[in-house]
């Protein structure tokens, strides 16, 4: 009798069941002490990588050295220092229109084009905002803080001027009104404030710039406009001179205006840089805009005139353009990208002193350029940061937490020879900022892979990310030049190398990577370099004969007959097609037994690194193109290579360099297999599986997420497998990048020859585990096997015959058989693992790293210093003493081995579906952590499945997320959240209790500089430098109030959210403490200084003048 289970009841009506199904088997996993507990999770993000997606404006601290970066979504990043980044965001997602830094104060003013305007805190390691102003009645449009002013000007689209007070965040009741500021005979509006700016020599003079050309020199002591300067043509920017006496303005006609402060009539210099200058002396050739130009000065030489645009309009399709003005040489230098902003970097933070430009920081669409200016040629610089993750569209992602030590100096010591030449030679400037005190020590390795076909090796220990090495897989096959060179064979319109998966052993070292023209490569690495003559390549015929569909007898002709168990299945006996095929076109145009590559032919230089071992090629089969590899893996101990798709799966020798199984999906269950699909229609097949007959994927649910710019994004490579009925399926075809989605389908197929019925029939092969283990249960020795599982749930066990080590394994071939199904869950499998009687993780077996290159004497010496020790035998006596983990889209099950009994089973999910699943290990102990499609994370404990963490994270809103997220040991996960940018999270407790301390800090204490001389005469005459009481002019005194409806003050979170984000950690206090204690020893120190200067130059002076009351005393007038 059944009995009855009161908490599956109740867990089932949370739609998060978790029943641990107690069966009449042996339970041995109830003697293993699990120690994990919820209290050792918790979820939050760490750091973001990457290229700021979409950005919109930039500035730049020069005392602190930190720049900052704002987004069209309303973020905000923040770089200092290599290693050193910060990531923000508004809550209101809007676009950021400008930044402005309270230079060396350790703040941020942000203005936003939902006209609001924020004070970022940047002192504390997450920053926070600490005061908002929300305009309602007036856009935003322009912002101007002066440097050490709290007063904070802002214009607007109606072309007034409101100023703020940046410490209290209020309005001050002083307004320019444009009505006042132009000329009363002036009929038509000036159109909204495009520049704001005091004179560098007169704090009191303000030049206000509007769209129209009108610029206007406003008194604000007098309230009136000293002069206006008029142009018929728009205006862009402004800049000054640094003495005040000329500023300079650019125009919608490509033009530059210099103006003298003191003659407003007329332009003192037009020019047009890069207009055609008539020779009948008439007015240039008008050209695009100049968006924006900056004027600096320097003590020893000609200025800089640096500007963005202006380029003629008949250099149609030339790429966006800086240009570089320096006494009687212009330099056009052409971007990548086009250019968002652009800011020059000078010595001095004071406007009314030489500026000293040294470098220009250029900000494109999807790049940050930084330009040398004391260098001949305007060389770039090196760029520390991570910014090149989207060089090609991200299609695939791996994330390997605590790898061998040794990986990332083998791989930085190989990637540091493909670094380009000519960079400057200088220092990156931007070097504000201190890096974290995180104890996490673990190597972190990140592997993306990339649409062109290369693959990237990241550095991402310390919650840093550094490029270590990158492998370009695309070299191995010809290239077409043109597109009439195009081969016929070609199954997607556009990036044929894209990556599609890939598997990585870290300790062999041992790489294998899928693309979407269904090819696979197997990748050595050594330390030498080498040229192949001949690159080796296996096609492979891989096809899924339909007929097993409709007629009863499974055994057709065309399938490959099954080996019988413990028989070897080689190439003579199968006799599949594994080496090169002839190609041809039969009578009706079909194409069969063509790749849709062609391997190189000319030998392949193959530089230290990843090198190219063998090719393996699916070939077009009756006019069908073959289909996308949806699995992967490889096995460095075993020499072989696995990989799957939805019309089987192919075993293939990479030593031997033969293909050893060719089978499809089908034949895989045994002829008594209780779960084997019978040959009946699609729909039968269905629900005899035990899936609900709804007709509804998995997939489709999300359809409404496969917007415009998901197709920007290499709609292939956004693909997962798709589900009917609770079953996977796969897409037939391999689909162009550029195609569009059918009736919002994620997957379609090209072929009209295949119905609709027969593709949805197809069981796809969706994971692989190499292990060592019972294949039947009769078995009491461990033996190498593979599991195979498959998009409807099921789970196979094929045993693997090897022969030892050495010649014999070069010569004998390996012996293949289908053990039948092990079990059957719901939905597609997404990972598998094996544990053993302690619930310890068993990985698959490994051969050390050597380098294939290397003399035999230094291979035999690498194997012996690292020697894999031998698997230990279990420490049970039991008769179950391993156990199967498998967890599915739907569904985690636990299987003790050779036994097969299910010992627990957990529902993870029944209205959604999982996208990933891993079993990783975490504080000790492995665990699974998921990901479902509505957002939700979770772990669950091994091996009884005792729910852990469930946090709803991160709803599917783009099918990038799904590709991208990986989860990694030691609480480690990822995802790719822009198309440009990897969010790194945590779901560890101890992480995030310490992150920080492993945050990177941005504000460090600074010397502000000293302001400039101003000189004897300067001072004696009053030719310097004029200040100006702006609290005395803008405070509430003077001014009055501001009107209440014009904005709403709103207290941020950044008070006390940020104090306890500050007080979190005792090393933070401590280090807070001491940067206090600096601060504070260090601001006394210069006060003393001060002191002991002025009380010098007082004693100096009162010497000097007894000293000239004597020499003078005595004389009379006439002889002085």
């Amino acid at each position: 009798m059944k009995k009855f289970n009161i908490r599956k009841v109740l867990d089932g009506l949370t739609a998060s069941s978790s029943s641990a199904a107690h069966s009449g088997g042996s339970r041995e996993s109830d003697a293993v002490q699990e120690t994990l507990q919820s209290e050792h999770f918790q979820l939050c993000k760490t750091v973001r990588h990457g290229f700021p997606y979409q950005p919109s404006s930039m500035a730049f601290d020069p005392v602190q050295k930190i720049l900052a970066i704002g987004t069209q979504n309303g973020a905000l990043r923040l770089f200092g220092r290599a290693g050193v980044e910060c990531y923000c965001q508004h809550e209101s997602g809007a676009a950021i229109i400008q930044l402005q830094f309270l230079i060396n104060e350790g703040a941020l003013v942000s203005a936003l084009a939902d006209d609001s305007i924020h004070l970022w805190n940047l002192r504390q390691k997450i920053p926070a905002i600490l005061h908002s102003l929300k305009f309602s009645r007036e856009r935003i449009t322009y912002c101007h803080l002066p440097f050490q002013s709290k007063w904070l000007y802002i214009g607007t689209e109606r072309g007034n001027i409101h100023i703020v007070n940046v410490e209290s965040f209020t309005l001050s009741g002083y307004v320019i009104m444009w009505n006042k500021a132009i000329e009363l005979s002036t009929k038509t509006h000036p159109g909204p404030v495009v520049h704001i700016s005091d004179n560098p020599m007169d704090e009191g003079k303000l030049l206000i710039g509007f769209e129209c050309g009108v610029v206007v020199l406003w008194d604000l002591k007098c309230k009136k406009a000293d002069y206006r300067y008029t142009y018929d043509e728009a205006i862009h920017s402004v800049a000054w001179h640094h003495e005040g006496k000329q500023f300079v303005c650019s125009h919608s006609d490509g033009s530059l205006t210099t103006w003298n402060v003191r003659a407003p009539a007329k332009a003192a210099q037009i020019i047009t840089p890069h207009g055609k200058q008539p020779k009948d002396g008439k007015k240039p050739e008008p050209c695009k805009p100049i968006l924006k130009v900056e004027y600096k000065t320097t003590r020893a030489g000609d200025p800089f005139m640096v500007l963005s645009g202006g380029l003629s309009y008949d250099t149609v399709g030339r790429r966006a353009c800086l240009t570089v003005m320096h006494g009687k040489s212009t330099t056009v230098l052409e971007m990548d990208y086009p250019i968002v902003d652009f800011l020059t970097l000078c010595e001095t933070p004071y406007p009314n002193d030489f500026q000293e430009p040294y470098a220009v920081v250029v900000l494109l669409e999807k790049d940050l350029v930084l330009i040398d200016l004391g260098q001949i040629g305007y060389p770039i610089f090196e760029n520390p940061y991570p910014l090149t993750i989207h060089e090609s569209p991200v299609t695939c992602c791996e994330y390997f937490a605590d790898c061998p030590a040794e990986l990332i100096p083998a791989l930085y010591s190989v990637g540091s020879r493909q670094k380009r030449q000519g960079y400057s030679k200088k220092e990156w400037p931007m070097n504000g900022g201190n890096w974290g005190q995180g104890t996490q020590s673990y190597p972190e390795i990140i592997i993306t892979g990339h649409a062109d076909g290369s693959i990237k090796f990241w550095d991402a220990s310390a919650l840093m990310l550094q490029v270590l090495y990158k492998l370009k897989t695309a070299k191995v096959f010809e290239r077409a030049r043109g597109k009439e060179e195009k081969p016929s064979t070609d199954i997607v319109d556009e990036d044929p190398f894209a990556i599609q998966t890939l598997s990585w052993c870290p300790e062999s070292r041992m790489l294998c990577v899928a693309g979407v023209s269904a090819h696979v490569i197997v990748y050595r690495f050594s330390k030498q370099e080498v040229t192949t003559e001949v690159v080796q390549l296996l096609e492979v015929r891989m096809q899924c004969e339909f007929s097993c569909v409709d007629s009863p007898d499974p055994g057709g002709e065309q399938t490959p007959t099954l080996p019988t168990p413990g028989a070897s299945s080689s190439p003579q006996e199968t006799d599949l097609p594994t080496q090169h095929s002839t190609g041809s076109n039969s009578s009706d145009g079909h194409r069969d037994n063509l790749p849709c590559l062609q391997v190189r032919s000319s030998p392949l230089k193959q530089s230290p690194g990843y090198q190219v071992e063998l090719v393996i090629q699916l070939v077009w089969v009756s006019g069908e193109p073959p289909q996308q590899i949806t699995s992967l893996a490889i096995n460095s101990s075993y020499g072989l290579v696995v990989f799957g798709n939805s019309n089987g799966l192919g075993v293939v020798d990479y030593l031997q360099k033969t293909l050893l199984l060719n089978m499809g999906t089908p034949e895989l269950y045994s002829p008594s297999d209780p779960y084997q699909r019978q040959p009946c229609s699609p729909r039968k097949a269905r629900q005899l599986s035990g899936d609900k007959p709804n007709g509804t994927s998995y997939m489709s649910r999300l359809s409404y997420l496969y917007t415009e710019s998901v197709k920007k994004l290499r709609s292939p490579h956004l693909r997962l497998s798709e589900s009917n009925d609770g079953s996977n399926t796969t897409e037939d075809r391999c689909k162009s990048p550029t195609s569009d989605a059918k009736d919002n389908s994620f997957t379609r197929s090209r072929s009209s020859s295949v119905t609709s019925i027969e593709r949805e029939s197809r069981e796809a092969i969706s994971a692989f585990l190499f292990c060592e283990s019972f294949p039947r249960k009769t078995d009491s020795v461990l033996s190498p096997c593979l599991l195979v599982g498959t998009t409807q749930g099921s789970v196979m066990m094929v045993a693997l015959s090897l022969s030892p080590g050495g010649d014999s394994r070069l010569q004998q071939p390996v012996g293949i058989s289908s053990c039948g199904t092990l079990v059957k869950l719901k939905g597609g499998i997404l990972t598998m693992a094996l544990l053993d009687s302690t619930a310890t993780l068993l990985p698959p077996s490994y051969e050390p790293w050597y380098d294939p290159n290397a003399s035999d004497e230094e291979k035999e010496k690498e194997k012996s210093r690292r020697r894999r020790p031998a698997s230990p035998p279990s420490s049970q006596e039991g008769p179950d003493p391993q156990f199967a983990v498998l967890c599915s889209e739907k569904q985690a099950k636990v299987v003790a081995m050779p036994s097969q009994t299910r010992i627990h089973k957990h529902n993870i999910t029944e209205s959604s579906f999982l996208l990933r699943a891993d079993v990783v290990l975490m504080a000790g102990e492995n665990c699974i952590a998921c990901f479902c499609a509505n957002g939700h994370i979770m772990t669950l404990s091994l091996p009884s499945l005792r729910p852990l963490l469930d946090v709803n994270y991160l709803p599917l809103t783009d099918m990038r997320i799904a590709r991208t997220f990986c989860f990694s040991n030691l609480g480690q996960a990822l995802y790719l959240t822009s198309p440009t940018e990897f969010q790194r999270i945590t779901y560890s407790q101890e992480t995030c209790n310490n992150l920080q301390e492993m945050l990177s800090e941005l504000f460090t204490p600074v010397e502000t500089p000293e302001a400039p001389n101003r000189g004897f005469f300067k001072g004696l005459f009053g030719g310097g430098a004029q200040s100006l009481d702006r609290e005395d002019l803008f405070g509430e005194t003077t001014a009055g109030k501001a009107s209440r409806s014009l904005a709403q003050h709103i207290p941020g979170p950044g008070g006390m959210e940020g104090m306890k984000g500050a007080a979190s950690g005792v090393v933070g206090d401590l280090a807070r403490a001491r940067i206090a204690l600096d601060e504070r020893g260090q601001k006394l120190g210069e006060l003393d200084e001060r002191t002991a200067a002025m009380m010098a130059s007082a004693d100096s002076f009162s010497r000097h003048a007894h000293d000239m009351m004597l020499k003078y005393k005595d004389k009379k007038w006439y002889q002085l």
